[in-house]
């Protein structure tokens, strides 16, 4: 396999998604003039009240800067980013209420006011793009046990232990079609588990499981965390029976669950264990207290984990929250929507644990096959950010379209503006991510600790503040 594989499916929507690329706004109401009493009659004339017939000049909005670096552009808050048809009644409900602050440019704007009306709307429908360092660090994940990484933490050790955080607080009861957010959880950690290799031991921590959502059960629920299937074997009936027990509840006490995690793997040292931590949650923590703390801690103990944070359908305030956890412990943070993208994020743990495997028997292995391996399976990212950047132009475009023809927001000569404005943005996207698809295929053919620094040197300290 090789990164043509993923160029395919995105000519393909390329294609599909190219079609057309249209769309529009709303103003804020200006507000009537104040009456005037003879109480309330002024000493000063100002020209306002000398002109009444003129409107007052409003306020200006400045555009909000678009994003220079894809680190940038990953820092960017998601809006809505499903999909809104234009010619569906309901979805133009929608496309009205997700465009009725957008500034009026109904008259004669300057490209200033156009500048700022794009960067507002572009708010509106932001998609969740990941940056290069989110790559990275997958890449440092998939390095663990490579002979050329000379971390001893990212080393394998006699013995590898996965120890999976599960939040258990009453959100992970909202509804994902078919089955809730805690019983897809449960799928994808079951089938992860039974995937690990046998010698490899597991442990299952829940939190927020005890109480309810409720201010009164607050306390109850924040000091909630239990060890429903302490580190060892996996016992298929055993775990079964375990997960049992995770049932969305209270609160969500993050701090809480990576203290009680630090205890539960304090006998596992580091110099004899390969310690490997999965957080999953669906939200920030809501218990008033400080889990980036909590996962700095867990990381610089003897126990010299890698931590992994997984955000399970999370908004962006929890994305924020989670994403410096993850950063706390520089390891990876993957924002999941669904039971499958949380299994696909569990299986990185399972082929590392399948290159553990391979190096407890041979003490080499064929570890060069598993990283190329992996590199392909990395290649998936852009494929999937490819998507983001069609899905977000596409619907930046349908929505000034609509909003010139259904509610005449603007002149042609602005939309056409706007239009051209949205196609230069997108396509700057697109040439970033692929300038990023030729560096990997380069650095491919490079071992991963040259990978690493060779990315890291390119696009970790490219943030322009």
């Amino acid at each position: 396999m090789n990164w043509k594989h993923f160029m395919i499916p995105g000519l393909l929507i390329m294609t599909l998604y190219g079609c057309s690329d249209e769309q529009q706004a709303r103003p804020h109401a200006e507000e009537p003039p104040k009456e005037q009493t003879k109480e309330e009659k002024p000493t000063t004339v100002t020209p306002e009240q000398e002109n009444p017939s003129e409107p007052k000049e409003e306020e200006k909005e400045e555009a909000v800067p678009l994003p220079r670096t894809l680190n940038e552009l990953a820092l960017r808050t998601p809006g809505y980013t499903g999909y809104l048809a234009t010619i569906d009644k309901e979805d133009q409900k929608k496309i009205d209420e997700l465009t009725k602050d957008l500034p009026d440019i109904s008259g004669n704007p300057s490209e200033e006011d156009l500048d700022a009306y794009y960067s507002h709307l572009l708010s509106v429908y932001q998609q969740d793009f990941e940056g290069p360092e989110d790559l990275i660090n997958q890449l440092k994940f998939q390095s663990i046990g490579s002979p050329d990484v000379e971390d001893p933490r990212m080393q394998f050790k006699e013995n590898l232990n996965v120890m999976v955080i599960l939040d258990a607080s009453g959100s992970m009861g909202k509804s994902l079609g078919n089955q809730t957010q805690m019983e897809a959880a449960k799928s994808a950690i079951t089938n992860f588990v039974q995937g690990l290799p046998e010698n490899a031991n597991v442990g299952l921590r829940i939190y927020g499981q005890e109480g309810t959502g409720s201010s009164a059960d607050k306390a109850l629920s924040c000091g909630s965390s239990e060890l429903i299937y302490p580190i060892g074997k996996y016992n298929s009936a055993t775990f079964t029976q375990a997960l049992t027990k995770a049932v969305p509840a209270g609160w969500t006490p993050i701090q809480l669950a990576l203290n009680e995690a630090q205890k539960d793997l304090s006998s596992f040292k580091g110099d004899k264990n390969t310690n490997i931590v999965y957080l999953v949650s669906d939200g920030i923590s809501t218990c008033d207290d400080d889990p980036v703390g909590a996962a700095e801690n867990l990381y610089n103990s003897d126990i010299t984990p890698i931590v992994n944070v997984i955000g399970f359908n999370v908004d962006s305030e929890g994305q924020q929250q989670l994403r410096a956890v993850a950063e706390a412990t520089k390891g990876s943070y993957q924002d999941v929507q669904n039971a499958q993208g949380l299994q696909n994020q569990l299986d990185q743990a399972k082929k590392v644990a399948e290159k553990w495997k391979q190096w407890k028997t041979s003490q080499e292995g064929n570890l060069g096959l598993e990283q190329t391996n992996n590199y392909l399976d990395i290649f998936g990212y852009h494929s999937k950010e490819f998507k983001k950047y069609v899905d977000e132009r596409q619907q930046v475009g349908f929505t000034l379209t609509y909003l010139l023809q259904e509610h005449e927001k603007m002149s042609q000569e602005s939309h056409d503006y706007l239009i051209q404005k949205n196609v230069d943005y997108h396509l700057w996207i697109e040439q970033e991510y692929d300038k990023l698809k030729k560096e990997l295929e380069v650095l491919n053919d490079k071992n991963y600790a040259e990978a690493i620094e060779t990315l890291e040197q390119e696009y970790s300290q490219n943030v322009t503040p």
